[in-house]
């Protein structure tokens, strides 16, 4: 067990959709503790397998942990199969883009369905902060980063910003 060194923007392994999980194997299982390690160190509350270079769909959360309470969840193969019609816009982070937030609008509450580690079907509402991280979470299995979801113009800001980062 260990913690994985994350990818940052603009590595273009954090752009490309990840394959399906179609087996639960101990390999599996060792990166899933690895990516529970490396997000709690970081500190986040999500962390998704590309971030840590697997390009495999599985994401790890803890939406409560920083309050004290940890809630840890394993999700493999989610999708989401409803969502409100309801909008919310929160600054996201992302440990991928460290430093920086960015106003996203998704979705106020999504059901999701996954597989747990144990191998078992689950499906789940998430509302508030965590509905948010879990689409956060599933928008990295699919490529897709924060910068994505801003128009052109705060876009160009945000990159610029990061460009000139030492």
């Amino acid at each position: 067990m260990g913690i994985r060194p994350i990818l940052h923007w603009p590595d273009p392994r954090l752009t490309t959709v990840c394959t399906p999980v179609d087996k639960i194997t101990d390999a599996m299982r060792h990166l899933v503790q690895d990516m529970f390690e490396t997000m709690y160190e970081a500190p986040g509350r999500g962390l998704a397998a590309p971030q840590v270079g697997v390009m495999q769909r599985i994401f790890v959360t803890d939406t409560t942990w920083k309050e004290g309470e940890r809630t840890p969840l394993v999700f493999i193969n989610p999708e989401i199969t409803d969502h409100a019609t309801d909008l919310v816009t929160h600054d996201e982070g992302c440990l991928s883009i460290p430093g920086v937030l960015t106003p996203i609008t998704r979705p106020a509450e999504v059901t999701m369905r996954w597989t747990d580690l144990a191998g078992m079907p689950r499906e789940g509402r998430f509302t508030g902060f965590a509905a948010a991280c879990v689409q956060h979470e599933l928008d990295h299995l699919d490529g897709v980063l924060t910068l994505d979801r801003l128009d052109p113009r705060q876009r160009a800001e945000v990159e610029a910003t990061l460009s000139a980062r030492p």
